[in-house]
């Protein structure tokens, strides 16, 4: 079965930069399951997999514009402490999850105050080009809940 909207893709992937730093892989644990054709993954992640199938191994790599954007250099902003997410004690450098009318966002804090954080809201790997070696384990179709809720349920994906 080849990689299509509404097929839910089992893999290990190697993630690099430009650079070959290595950033993280999933060697250590399962595989992922993503629901294909539902912004699971970054974009120019998921039109690179189209048409893929089981089996296959392969490089994917991608600009900064095809990945997480380009830097912002205006992007610091000010937030509550009590809004991160992901710690209890946090110190500059460190990156935490907070709550945004756009969903969840990675940001990195810049500077701690006692009540208020000084956060970089560009996404950690914002002006990287990501190089993605790739492992399809497994293609099969979504099952018709998976599709209603968006996402991957079972091994390498969401739980309830």
């Amino acid at each position: 079965m080849k990689i299509a909207r509404d097929t839910v893709v089992l893999l290990h992937y190697r993630l690099s930069d430009g650079e070959q730093n290595f950033i993280e892989s999933t060697a250590e644990g399962g595989p992922i399951a993503y629901l294909h054709g539902h912004n699971n993954m970054i974009a120019g992640f998921e039109q690179a997999m189209e048409g893929h199938s089981a089996g296959e191994q392969f490089t994917i790599n991608l600009s900064a514009e095809q990945a997480y954007g380009q830097r912002r250099d205006n992007a610091v902003t000010r937030v509550p402490v009590k809004h991160l997410q992901g710690s209890r004690q946090w110190k500059k450098g460190m990156v935490a999850w907070v709550e945004t009318e756009q969903g969840s966002r990675q940001v990195t804090i810049v500077k701690m105050g006692r009540f208020m954080a000084d956060v970089d809201t560009n996404h950690p790997l914002a002006g990287k080009t990501l190089c993605f070696e790739v492992d399809i384990q497994d293609v099969r179709p979504a099952s018709a809940e998976e599709i209603a809720h968006g996402h991957a349920h079972g091994t390498g994906g969401h739980q309830h």
